[in-house]
């Protein structure tokens, strides 16, 4: 398909960075479409870091560039050089660290902001109407991004993040693991993956179906173009 597709990452790790299944799960599906991803990260400190062991807060300090660097092969760029007219689609996995370290909605609900080199990425891509796709808990970024009615999933109605992201302005659709919510006017993709998934294999089911729609959507945008 030779489409362009940036994709953030929050750091390495579920608890404190980028899901680590979601984020290969995204590259390969990519990959395997014939896009190329370029990942970028903030070069900026990780709110935290946590012991992926024992599940403890660690005393150490940890940059979401370097650590997403491993996840990456050491392919990736600060998100400062992200430049929405190099690419046709954004896509964002989830993890704790796009709560944590991409904004403050684990700690702040729907009072948390957004990293601002993040927000002003991903407005980038939305002002130039080219298609976004939030993963698991990322989704809670939608209303900051897109503003009030804009169409997003995490999954369960009753799960409190999508509580919050009601406060915010969203209108939250119920979605199963294996399944996309599409809001068209937005170009905004979203599917639950580890807000409910039991396995990597659930996960990747609705990853897929996210990639390959966001990948149709920046085909239909250069088709609309051309």
């Amino acid at each position: 398909m030779n489409k362009k597709v940036a994709v953030i990452l929050s750091g390495c790790g579920v608890y404190d960075g980028s899901e680590i299944y979601e984020s290969v799960s995204t590259l390969l599906r990519l990959d395997q479409r014939g896009a190329q991803a370029q990942c970028f990260a903030p070069d900026i400190p990780q709110h935290h870091v946590v012991n992926h062991l024992t599940g403890e807060e660690a005393p150490e300090s940890r940059n979401v560039l370097v650590e997403a660097a491993r996840l990456a092969r050491g392919n990736i760029k600060p998100l400062g050089e992200a430049r929405a007219e190099d690419f046709d689609a954004l896509i964002i996995p989830g993890g704790f660290g796009a709560a944590k370290n991409l904004s403050s909605f684990a700690f702040d609900g729907a009072k948390a902001s957004v990293q601002p080199e993040v927000l002003a990425v991903a407005k980038a891509f939305a002002a130039a109407g080219k298609p976004i796709g939030l993963i698991c808990i990322a989704p809670t970024l939608a209303p900051h991004i897109f503003g009030k009615g804009v169409i997003c999933t995490l999954g369960s109605d009753d799960d409190p993040a999508a509580q919050a992201v009601r406060e915010l302005g969203a209108q939250h659709e119920a979605c199963e693991v294996s399944d996309i919510v599409e809001d068209p006017a937005h170009k905004l993709v979203t599917t639950p993956a580890y807000m409910l998934a039991q396995s990597i294999s659930e996960a990747a089911s609705g990853i897929y179906k996210l990639v390959d729609r966001v990948l149709e959507l920046a085909q239909e945008e250069e088709s609309e173009q051309s």
